[in-house]
């Protein structure tokens, strides 16, 4: 997608989860046009890693080491952010965490895990932010990553599906409560995007990679360019009307899944001639 020069110039981004995958891949273009960026992750190596590389293309990017999950970290983390640019007014809640098990396997650690990251790490930095900008009367954005199936849940990825709705949930109250505050509070429901490390954790074989692909109705994954031009669009100029919407991204599959018939589409044209032929 074309931008206009500068577009984000005017922001100053904290991206949590924003080190590896799709949060590296959104800090770069932000970056790009024009925007200053803070990345977050526990992991300092990796933060280290992905400031360097943002910087060698001229990227304004500082990082910090935070566990999203632990409520002082995250205040430490603002503060540090606010010392290095004077303020900022975007937040993307990127960080999240999933695993594939049947639901009577799971354990307290497991869930934990899973819903501490996704939905308490979400509504913790989104409510210190808030607190923020409110106390400092600063015009601002929040955008959070849900799922599709935050709508829909999903088997075998229970604690995230619950955590996801939560998060859809947080968005549009706050996009309610805060909008006549200044803060606008969207969210991005993707389907299926590869990423490296997270994407191997879930898709387990080549089979099911297919099998995902065939029942998208445009036969593919999306690719991390198509999510990043979507987020920076939601927290431009041109996207301050948006307020409490959440935006799927993903070829048609969970409308496609939705519908019982639709698995028809994986008939061969001999198999769809006898079904035919038994209707008629």
């Amino acid at each position: 997608m074309m931008f206009r020069d500068n577009l984000l110039k005017d922001r100053t981004i904290i991206i949590t989860g924003g080190s590896t995958g799709l949060g590296h891949a959104m800090a770069e273009k932000f970056g790009l046009l024009g925007a200053k960026l803070a990345i977050v992750s526990r992991n300092e190596e990796n933060l280290k890693a992905a400031e360097k590389k943002l910087r060698k293309i001229g990227i304004e990017c500082e990082h910090s080491v935070c566990n999203i999950r632990d409520f002082e970290q995250i205040s430490r983390s603002i503060n540090e952010v606010v010392s290095s640019f004077g303020s900022f007014n975007v937040l993307i809640n990127n960080a999240a965490g999933n695993f594939v098990s049947p639901s009577e396997n799971l354990t307290a650690k497991g869930i934990d895990a899973i819903v501490d990251t996704v939905l308490k790490g979400t509504i913790y930095f989104s409510t210190q932010a808030g607190k923020y900008w409110i106390e400092n009367h600063i015009k601002a954005s929040i955008l959070s990553i849900a799922a599709t199936y935050s709508w829909t849940g999903s088997g075998y990825v229970m604690p995230s599906a619950a955590a996801k709705a939560g998060v859809l949930a947080m968005t549009r109250s706050l996009a309610a409560e805060w909008g006549p505050k200044g803060i606008k509070s969207v969210a991005i429901a993707p389907g299926p995007f590869p990423t490296k490390g997270a994407w191997d954790r879930l898709v387990v074989d080549s089979r099911y990679e297919d099998m995902l692909k065939k029942r998208n109705p445009l036969g593919r994954f999306g690719n991390l360019d198509e999510i990043s031009d979507l987020a920076a669009y939601l927290i431009s100029p041109g996207a301050d009307y948006i307020n409490g919407e959440v935006v799927t991204i993903d070829g048609g599959e969970w409308l496609n899944a939705g519908g019982e018939f639709n698995i028809l589409g994986n008939l061969s044209p001999e198999e769809m001639a006898v079904f035919n032929r038994r209707v008629k």
